[in-house]
């Protein structure tokens, strides 16, 4: 038995910018939301995934509880109004599908899917968090939790991500405090590039075990004299960025992992939404109909 957590505002904003046709329907763009079930319908019935227990997360609004911790935190500024108008479409056409929905208002869809993963890890075969977002590096366990990048057909498990980021699960917050998180509106602080913070981070842990005598550091750091001056100066911002990074793995979901058993696709709800979307060229497209 899988665990299948999608972050819907990944897959709806990929959906807007990929190269599909455009879809309009009583004047309202609706490309994003179509493409999303399409995405979504595929991932339903693609036979190595394996769909039996499946939710996906929005961030709707985009706003979180970290804008009141962090002014420069991120915001819906600089979205497109065609993308934040489907949001709420979008939600709609993953219920239609069967599949149950976090729509996030306080808390953000990562946190969603960091509380899915931590909750029910022990519970099944293998947690599946499908997005690319290195944030979600916090919540893998070694092959049992592991990240889905569909785009790019790769599964990163722990000891992948540790390769790629040179980091492990625990210090993915304290690297993109140093380091920053532009998507995030998280700066980072000056100076430290990822190797560097990686390899401080391999060699301590966390932001405050890091000896504020750089002749204590890995010799492989450049300019050490220099970053841990920085460091001793912003301390108190890496620790507040690191607090925006670190996910919250504990929100009220309502649900019990059986509430997110798959069955197939609801045949009257789902052709009931592509009626209202006009979205007849998927009506045929599930290949499993729930009973």
């Amino acid at each position: 038995m899988r665990l299948h957590l999608v972050d819907g505002t990944y897959e709806l904003f990929r959906a807007h910018f990929s190269r599909r046709p455009g879809h309009v329907h009583d004047g309202r763009d609706l490309k994003a939301t179509v493409g999303l079930a399409g995405a979504m319908l595929a991932l339903l019935h693609d036979e190595r995934e394996s769909v039996s227990h499946v939710a996906i997360a929005f961030d709707n609004p985009i706003r979180s509880i970290r804008n009141d911790w962090y002014d420069g935190y991120k915001t819906d500024e600089g979205v497109l109004p065609a993308l934040l108008e489907q949001f709420d479409a979008a939600e709609d056409a993953a219920r239609a599908l069967g599949m149950v929905v976090w729509s996030m208002d306080r808390y953000e869809a990562d946190d969603a899917l960091a509380t899915g993963a931590a909750r029910w890890r022990d519970e099944v075969e293998q947690v599946r968090i499908l997005t690319p977002d290195k944030d979600l590096g916090q919540s893998l366990v070694g092959t049992r939790v592991v990240m889905v990048d569909r785009l790019r057909d790769a599964v990163i498990d722990e000891a992948e991500y540790m390769r790629r980021r040179g980091v492990s699960p625990a210090s993915v917050p304290d690297w993109l405090a140093l380091v920053g998180d532009t998507a995030d509106g998280i700066p980072g602080i000056d100076g430290f590039g990822e190797k560097a913070a990686a390899a401080l981070l391999r060699a301590f842990g966390h932001i405050e075990r890091i000896p504020r005598d750089p002749k204590a550091w890995p010799a492989s750091i450049r300019q050490g004299e220099v970053l841990a001056a920085t460091l001793a100066r912003d301390l108190e911002l890496a620790l507040l960025y690191r607090k925006l990074a670190t996910l919250i793995s504990d929100v009220p979901l309502a649900e019990r992992l059986e509430d997110l058993a798959w069955g197939g696709v609801p045949a009257a709800a789902f052709e009931a939404w592509c009626d209202r979307v006009g979205a007849r060229t998927l009506r045929d497209r599930p290949k499993r109909w729930a009973p």
